[in-house]
């Protein structure tokens, strides 16, 4: 089966074998099987977040088709600090293979919020927290309780919880090497009185509030906000549509860098940053006593704008190289389309010459995304 047609970018050849399981139990027999065989293997949900080598994979594709989306009884008693909470909430466990879109869409059509700014982004509910996917002042870190592992070491399905993620801007120990497949997700949303129009989480993104005409920390009706999201993701091409040049795409190729302050300050005033605090140890006092001063690990860190940075290089919207069917979308600079017809190698190609020409100017190195397969940048 040729890859280039299970991607959004359209690119990629042949895989040498293609399973597609349609149930939980299917899908951790499917990667069992796989692994017992001693072949390469890759697991792939929406496709939306991935560049294949137009050599193919050499090995078995596990394409995830299971669905399910089952509310649970609500454990109150564990909530995280960090998100907001609503008069109750509310438990969600979403099969590994739903599309990402259609459970924001279910929460917030059932008045449950948590997760309404990550609207319109495509993929996979498994892929989701791989990722730690993340939009308008919201990732799904904020609403994930645990997963459903399947662990490619021991062959075991094990619930992992969130802490045990290692959730970081774009990442998780998932994506940085813990091998094994999310058979499923757990998340916690919120969910207003009976009878009241169901109101967000307080929206932390500028552009968003701006959008909205309201201010930063307001909260509005959930369905106002995903239609906001929606139409700003499409105004930047970053819907999936295959009649829209611009969507075909992996969506934002590039991560925005995070530096540290000393390094930020060397930079053109202009770079749009934020300042992000060091990480805090956790400490345990006991009742009574006065808490220490926090133990804090590393230095301030400043994250930047990767737009800016490659419109700051002399790369605008809609640049190409010569003869190349790759080009930066018309609409949003983050984004590297398939004009009809590119190669991963064009693709990859672009993505090395934006990289160069980031780093010659500034000394910033921007890191790719999507994950690579077969393919090096």
């Amino acid at each position: 089966m040729n890859l280039a047609d299970l991607t959004t970018l359209r690119v990629g050849g042949d895989a040498d074998r293609v399973l597609e399981p349609s149930t939980a139990a299917e899908l951790v027999a499917a990667a069992r099987e796989t692994w017992a065989s001693g072949d390469e293997w890759l697991v792939l949900g929406g496709g939306s977040n991935v560049v294949v080598a137009d050599e193919g994979f050499d090995g078995t594709v596990i394409r995830v088709l299971t669905k399910g989306i089952e509310r649970l009884p609500s454990d109150t008693g564990v909530l995280r600090p960090s998100a907001y909470r609503g008069d109750r909430s509310v438990r969600l466990r979403i099969q590994s293979g739903e599309v990402w879109d259609d459970v924001v869409a279910h929460s917030v059509s059932n008045g449950w919020a948590g997760i309404e700014a990550l609207s319109g982004i495509p993929g996979s509910a498994g892929a989701a927290p791989i990722q730690n996917i993340g939009a308008y002042g919201q990732e799904i870190g904020s609403s994930l309780v645990a997963i459903d592992f399947l662990d490619y070491l021991t062959g075991e399905l094990v619930r992992l919880r969130a802490p045990e993620l290692g959730l970081g801007y774009r990442t998780s120990v998932l994506k940085q090497g813990r091998a094994g497949v999310v058979i499923s997700i757990e998340l916690e949303l919120s969910e207003d009185t009976p009878g009241h129009r169901a109101l967000s989480q307080p929206i932390a993104y500028a552009q968003l509030a701006s959008a909205l005409h309201v201010r930063i920390g307001d909260r509005v009706p959930v369905d106002d906000l995903r239609e906001t999201v929606l139409a700003l993701r499409a105004s930047k091409g970053m819907l999936w549509d295959e009649t829209d040049p611009d969507s075909i795409s992996a969506g934002s190729f590039f991560t925005n860098p995070i530096v540290s302050e000393n390094f930020a300050r060397r930079l053109p005033k202009d770079v749009p940053r934020w300042p992000t605090a060091p990480e805090q140890r956790e400490r345990r006092v006991p009742l009574g006593e006065e808490p220490e001063l926090p133990e804090v690990r590393g230095e301030y860190q400043v994250k930047l704008s990767a737009a800016w940075l490659i419109e700051a290089a002399g790369i605008s919207r809609g640049f190409s190289l010569p003869g190349s069917r790759a080009a930066v979308s018309s609409k949003h600079t983050l984004a590297l389309v398939n004009r009809g017809g590119a190669t991963a190698h064009e693709i990859v190609q672009l993505a090395r010459y934006v990289q160069t020409r980031v780093y010659s100017e500034f000394g910033v190195r921007l890191q790719p995304e999507p994950v690579l397969v077969g393919v090096e940048l």
